[in-house]
């Protein structure tokens, strides 16, 4: 694992203050103002200038740091700029550096896992970012996962197609928007078995139970299905919960929109089977862990 913040400590920032020294130097200031202005030590400063720190080669020749260090090192020189101005500057440049930049690249290289999140990938730090809200629903999942495995009566709801505990990102739109268990949480034997930690586009049913409804005007994240049982789905109204029934034979997104028209607030959706069709309950909640608290309830 390595954090885009240890590339700008190990590879940014030698080079930028080595660069920034020679150009202090070049403009007639001695190591001691040269210090005093980078926050270092004359000996530090002299490491710098004499090319005794490491330098990344792909930094030096960036034509935009190169720009930033004129700028900076002409009115650090001329006393147009504080230090603190200097300071913003430059931390404005790294941010974009690790957003679009080329410090995004060599974190790239170092964690390739980061490019299945496409142009969104290196916005670690913007809490709006699609890799950040992938992580958390991740993150999310499994903690709602891990309170279904403690719950020991959770094999008993489990329906006769298995569960699923599914969430989505806030702007989901589709499947591959929605994480979820592969191969669905099973009945072993009284256990409760899950074959593999969860990932984005692995459900379809669940998953579209949950998409619908949020078309259907639901703001719920996350939903998990349980088997169908007229006890179970009083036990959830008498807990507090709105259950509404949907018909299971229907297109499942007009079904699901009918549905919530009559009961907007429902947090619980059911359909008592059909042909081929195994009834089931599905429990709406804002995320993983509280759709796996309700159950457990239960």
């Amino acid at each position: 694992m390595k954090f885009i913040e240890e590339l700008v400590v190990e590879e940014f920032l030698p080079t930028f203050r080595s660069m920034l020294a020679e150009a202090l130097r070049e403009r007639g200031l001695t190591q001691s103002e040269v210090a005093e202005h980078l926050g270092i030590s004359q000996s530090a400063v002299s490491k710098y200038v004499h090319g005794e720190v490491e330098r990344n080669d792909r930094l030096l020749g960036d034509r935009r740091l190169r720009e930033l260090v004129e700028r900076l090192a002409e009115g650090l020189a001329s006393g147009e700029m504080s230090r603190v101005q200097a300071l913003v500057e430059a931390e404005v440049f790294v941010r974009r550096l690790e957003r679009d930049g080329l410090l995004a690249q060599l974190h790239e290289e170092e964690m390739p896992g980061l490019a299945e999140y496409g142009d969104d990938r290196f916005a670690i730090h913007d809490p709006e970012s699609t890799v950040r809200a992938a992580e958390e629903v991740l993150a999310s999942l499994r903690r709602g996962v891990r309170i279904l495995e403690n719950t020991d009566d959770f094999p008993g709801l489990i329906p006769a197609v298995g569960s699923n505990l599914v969430e989505c990102l806030p702007d989901a739109d589709g499947i591959e928007d929605v994480a979820a268990v592969p191969g669905r949480i099973l009945d072993l034997e009284g256990t409760t078995a899950v074959p593999a930690d969860p990932e984005f586009g692995v459900s379809e049913h669940v998953a579209s139970v949950l998409l619908a409804a949020r078309a259907g005007g639901s703001d719920a994240r996350a939903a998990l299905n349980v088997r169908y049982d007229a006890e179970i789905v009083e036990a959830l109204t008498d807990a507090g919960y709105t259950a509404v029934e949907f018909d299971a034979e229907g297109d499942l997104e007009p079904a699901i929109a009918d549905a919530l028209a009559e009961s907007p607030d429902a947090d619980v959706l059911y359909q008592t089977g059909g042909f081929g069709v195994e009834p089931i309950v599905y429990v709406l909640a804002t995320d993983g862990p509280t759709a796996a608290r309700v159950v457990r309830e239960l």
